[in-house]
């Protein structure tokens, strides 16, 4: 793995993405109202919250939480694109 100054590189990166499709997401839905679009970046979110925990070093006592905090990411996910496949019939 390569780390910068301690720190894991690439958690670091993802978690800067998931907040970036975050903000992206909660965008689009400032200009369309479309909630599908800001489910999705608070998915990413919770993902970036998981990231945070890694880059904290603490992800070993926080196990449960980071499985639970993705798989409500996950499922927020699934829920928009049922909510996108509803739309289009």
């Amino acid at each position: 793995m390569c780390h910068v100054y301690g720190y894991d590189l690439f958690t670091m990166m993802n978690m800067v993405v998931c907040l970036f499709i975050l903000v992206m997401g909660s965008g689009v839905y400032y200009k369309t109202k479309n909630k599908a679009p800001f489910h999705i970046g608070v998915a990413f979110g919770l993902f970036a919250v998981g990231n945070l925990i890694k880059i904290f070093g603490v992800q070993a006592s926080f196990v449960s939480t980071v499985m639970l905090v993705n798989l409500f990411g996950y499922l927020i996910v699934l829920f928009a694109l049922y909510e996108m496949s509803d739309k289009s019939k």
